[in-house]
């Protein structure tokens, strides 16, 4: 099926429709990872289980969409959470000072993990470089202000669910299904897209900070399918 790039799609600003509606608790198949980082987690009319990835396509998509929008915060926010692969609160949380000292944004960066309280240090690419300099000189941030600022003067930064909602939004952007993604999509991103090209795990457990090898598998979602595919690979 030929995919729809709506281009004139309007995203609506996800800091001017936050809710405080409490939602019941309810069990669900996702990994504790990705729901511990949030207490509000509603499920109700919403495709339960892990979220998809972007894929390549959708991230150069997105970008071009971003830029062509002018949507400065959004451009670094998506950047930034591919290239760090962090879980959303500890991306949330993120001040300036974290990731650029002057008007010098860093190569690389170090953040310990809330949920394992593990450091874990990743790149940033000269892409990403650019659009999170470009973000704080138009936000005109200091280094002890969080990175990503709400507009919404009850919060300090974004919250979790105008992460979640923003993620959609960028969904919509592809054409693809909004229900399939979430907030861990972009943590999945570049890693899963790392494992495709090497099969390397253990790379792959450093860069999402986990202390198992076995959360990484489960995490990537591997299965038998995964392994003989490798297996088929080697041939001597």
């Amino acid at each position: 099926m030929c995919r729809r790039r709506n281009w004139e799609f309007q995203m609506q600003n996800p800091d001017e429709t936050a809710g405080n509606a409490t939602q019941p608790k309810t069990t669900s198949s996702c990994s504790d990872e990705e729901l511990s980082c949030s207490q509000h987690n509603p499920r109700k009319g919403k495709r339960v289980g892990p979220k998809r990835p972007f894929t390549s396509g959708h991230v150069w998509e997105t970008r071009q969409y971003l830029k062509l929008k002018g949507r400065t915060r959004d451009l670094a926010l998506f950047n930034l959470g591919i290239d760090s692969k962090l879980r959303a609160c500890d991306l949330l949380d993120i001040h300036v000072s974290d990731v650029s000292s002057g008007t010098t944004v860093f190569q690389q960066a170090t953040i310990v993990q809330k949920k394992t309280e593990v450091p874990v240090t990743f790149e940033i690419t000269d892409a990403t470089r650019g659009s999170v300099q470009a973000w704080i000189e138009k936000a005109e941030l200091e280094p002890d202000d969080f990175l990503w600022v709400s507009r919404n003067r009850q919060s300090r930064h974004l919250s979790m669910s105008q992460y979640s909602r923003i993620i959609k939004q960028f969904a919509k952007v592809v054409g693809a299904d909004p229900t399939a993604f979430a907030t861990h999509s972009i943590r999945r991103t570049k890693v899963t897209l790392i494992y495709r090209k090497t099969q390397n795990l253990r790379a792959c457990q450093l860069l999402l900070g986990h202390k198992k090898i076995e959360n990484t598998v489960r995490y990537l979602g591997l299965e038998l399918d995964d392994a003989l595919k490798i297996s088929r690979d080697i041939d001597i």
